[in-house]
């Protein structure tokens, strides 16, 4: 599902250039489930915005679902990875001036689908949150907050699910039913998991684990 051939990453900082990812190479099955740990700075977060399409290498080759993704332009990135990528921040990132259904509902309406509220409401329902629909973010809490970025990662039904510290703003229980929600759904769909975090004990909820240390893989 997911091929990195020698990535490289490097950018430009007021302190010269900085090697964010060396030679990395990797191969992700179709269904698996993987934790990316490691110290900050050690390259975790660039290299889930790489196989997401947010940024490109500076070297070498990203293949998702069949398609070289380094090749493609903004636009086609865009493109593609509607319907074929869902992606959950640490961050939340939804619209305050939207409420849940509409932050769910949102990406759907971009890609012209007409059930894209129907959609967005079950989705809200097998999260928990079936009360809380109406509701823009600052009425809700960190946990809930956390689940509709999950509903709004996985209303299109992504193939490949990317998770950037999913619970690194949540308490303890709360981060534990979020991550609950996170592994039925991406095991109920058969989605590949990428998941980024600190936690050990959550990392070995995954099938395997990588650690990445100064931009390298081991």
């Amino acid at each position: 599902m997911i091929t990195l051939q020698n990535i490289f990453l490097q950018y430009a900082s007021n302190a010269g250039q900085v090697n964010a990812l060396r030679d990395v190479s990797l191969n992700v099955a179709a269904g698996e489930s993987v934790a990316i740990v490691g110290p900050s700075g050690s390259g975790k977060t660039s290299l889930l915005t790489l196989m997401g399409g947010l940024e490109k290498p500076t070297a070498g080759d990203i293949t998702v679902d069949g398609v070289n993704i380094s090749a493609l332009s903004e636009d086609a990135l865009a493109q593609f990875r509607r319907g074929r990528i869902g992606i959950v921040f640490q961050s939340f990132h939804l619209i305050p001036t939207m409420t849940a259904l509409e932050n769910v509902a949102v990406s759907l309406e971009l890609m012209g689908d007409a059930n894209a509220f129907e959609k967005a409401q079950q989705e809200l329902y097998k999260v928990g949150l079936a009360q809380r629909i109406t509701h823009y973010p600052a009425q809700l809490s960190g946990g809930e907050q956390q689940r509709v970025a999950l509903a709004r990662a996985l209303v299109a039904a992504p193939r490949v699910i990317l998770a950037d510290e999913p619970t690194g703003n949540l308490d303890s229980e709360t981060g534990r039913q979020v991550t609950d929600m996170l592994f039925a759904l991406q095991r109920e769909r058969q989605a590949t998991l990428i998941l980024v975090t600190h936690d050990e004990v959550l990392a070995a909820r995954c099938d395997r684990t990588l650690r990445l240390k100064d931009g390298q893989l081991s």
